[in-house]
């Protein structure tokens, strides 16, 4: 815990805008590895609000829109900005990482973060009342992807800001290790709760985490922090109508 607290107090105030007490001492080395906990918090934050909401009798696509306004406000907006970055380079073939390193959003980077927000919205309007779990569920494995993303493929940009998530990295399977403590958990907390189903809809998230970032380093030939961060919102997405689909089948 010693070696570790420092790290996850720095992935704390990297992948969210909350703030630290006074007198801890982040240190961003290897901080990817703590991202699944952070999502746990944010994840948390808005299945909160949402049984709140829904406890006062908010509209459901009121609800939709109130939660992921606040995932996209307490990330900073870091992932999705990731979305848009990686469309506009998926659409400029050869010149994919300058057009991720331009400022400027192009349609590409639009349509793409128009999709990814529609498919989440799409998919909590059609959980429900399980949307709560499946939103914890969807940020743990969202901030899963990208340590697939690290460990399996080179980083494209040299200088980027993303490359010292790579630097003094341990093996996949020592980075992949916190996760797997979270998703454990979870998935002993799901199956006491709410029973088998939720078992298995929770860990369906698990497919995407693993399919996205492959996919994204296949058509990229790498990956860079954009697609790093586009990699958390995707696999978010999917993981949502992941949940939804298994529920469908078994509830």
């Amino acid at each position: 815990m010693d070696r570790w607290w420092p790290d996850l107090l720095g992935s704390w105030i990297f992948y969210s805008i909350l703030p630290l007490p006074r007198g801890c001492r982040p240190r961003f080395e290897r901080i990817a590895r703590f991202a699944p906990l952070v999502g746990l918090g944010l994840g948390g934050a808005q299945a909160v609000t949402w049984q709140l909401g829904a406890q006062l009798g908010c509209p459901r696509g009121a609800l939709v829109a109130l939660v992921l306004a606040l995932g996209l406000w307490l990330s900073g907006g870091l992932h999705f900005d990731g979305v848009l970055d990686t469309g506009d380079g998926l659409a400029a073939g050869k010149r994919q990482l300058e057009a991720m390193a331009d400022s400027r959003i192009g349609a590409s980077g639009l349509s793409a973060g128009l999709l990814v927000l529609m498919l989440q919205a799409g998919a909590l309007l059609s959980l429900g009342p399980a949307a709560p779990a499946a939103l914890v569920w969807s940020a743990v494995w969202g901030r899963v992807a990208p340590l697939l993303a690290i460990g399996c493929f080179p980083y494209l940009r040299p200088g980027g800001g993303g490359g010292f998530h790579r630097q003094g990295r341990g093996s996949l399977a020592a980075e992949l290790l916190p996760s797997a403590l979270l998703v454990g958990l979870l998935a002993g907390l799901s199956g006491s709760l709410g029973g088998w189903a939720a078992l298995l809809a929770g860990l369906g998230g698990a497919l995407p985490a693993l399919l996205v970032p492959l996919e994204l380093g296949r058509r990229l030939g790498g990956h860079t922090g954009d697609s790093y961060g586009a990699c958390v919102e995707w696999t978010a997405a999917f993981s949502l109508w992941a949940s939804w689909g298994v529920q469908r089948l078994f509830i």
